[in-house]
């Protein structure tokens, strides 16, 4: 993920680097394609490096990295690879213990080490209560990162003992001229279209772009305008989407259905605002489900397009 913006966040975290004790928890909180990780690992490489001692340029041996393992052993070749990969649920109670197993040794450079947990919102029961032992008595020199996309999921018992360090959205500006850095050969119109589904996600906006949806914005645009009586277009929106859609592919999909139903609400009557919001409603579920839904791609796309035809056809109907 590339790392883009936070001013605000970077400043609170080299005051805490530069004061007299730096606290050793901290809750990076936001939703998803921000680049907390990215801000983590950076962060992490700061609070380690230490006057005199080398850093390597790789994975550093003092930065711990916690995150869902690989469902199966098909995908954790995907792991290995450096691919993406399809992940289990939850972060086990072993990871969290082999962790711990791991806090007992001194750091192998210099004197800190760093634990980062990714996304900390979804540890286990038995994970959360383990991992909260180790806030409770952290070892000296150990400092925790947890990042979570819905930090009321945590036990109030680990949000009350991290520092709470704040993700805001990124304004379209800012994603504008990373898109425009990242990826200059983009048309603008996809560009826009991409600023408008990412919501303030950095990481939506260059997914986006990546799985150059352009041609379903158009389609998602028609049918939001003019209904799919004939389920013509439904049938096109298929095949844009394609027969085997990684999940990648599905989430960006999902935030352009999301981002058009909710600009329908910009300019629709009020009576058909409540089905509109229905509709966003809907999207916002399946997208919630990304991560561990097996999603069957004419089925989405189908439930996709009655949605957008719906939230038209209330807004044909009430101006009658």
């Amino acid at each position: 993920m590339t790392l883009v913006g936070h001013e605000a966040a970077w400043r609170e975290w080299d005051e805490a680097l530069g004061g007299i004790r730096m606290h050793h928890a901290w809750l990076l909180a936001g939703k998803k394609g921000l680049g907390k990780m990215a801000f983590a690992m950076a962060a992490a490489r700061k609070l380690v490096a230490e006057p005199g001692i080398p850093q390597p340029d790789g994975p550093h041996p003092d930065i711990i990295v916690l995150t869902n393992l690989p469902k199966d052993e098909k995908e954790e070749r995907k792991r290995v690879e450096g691919k993406p990969y399809e992940a289990k649920r939850n972060i086990a109670v072993d990871q969290i213990r082999q962790m711990q197993s791991r806090l007992v040794t001194r750091p192998t450079l210099g004197t800190k080490r760093a634990i980062i947990i990714d996304p900390a919102d979804d540890l286990e029961k038995g994970s959360a209560n383990a991992l909260l032992k180790s806030l409770e008595e952290p070892p000296t020199g150990t400092f925790f990162l947890l990042i979570a996309h819905r930090p009321a999921r945590l036990l109030p018992t680990i949000r009350s003992r991290c520092r709470l360090l704040r993700f805001p959205a990124l304004d379209d500006a800012a994603i504008g001229r990373l898109l425009a850095e990242k990826m200059p050969d983009s048309d603008p119109q996809t560009r826009e279209a991409a600023i408008a589904a990412a919501a303030g996600s950095p990481g939506a906006a260059l997914e986006f772009v990546a799985q150059d949806l352009g041609k379903l914005n158009a389609l998602m645009q028609q049918i939001a305008r003019n209904g799919d009586r004939d389920f013509s277009l439904r049938g096109q929106l298929a095949g844009e989407i394609g027969a085997r859609p990684d999940r990648g592919r599905i989430a960006a999909v999902l935030d352009l259905a999301r981002a058009t139903i909710a600009a329908q609400a910009n300019d629709a009557p009020p009576l058909a605002l409540p089905t509109i919001a229905d509709a966003h409603a809907e999207i916002v579920r399946l997208a919630a489900q990304v991560p561990t839904y097996n999603f069957d791609p004419g089925l989405l796309v189908m439930h996709i397009g009655g949605l957008l035809a719906g939230a038209a056809g209330a807004s044909e109907r009430t101006n009658v």
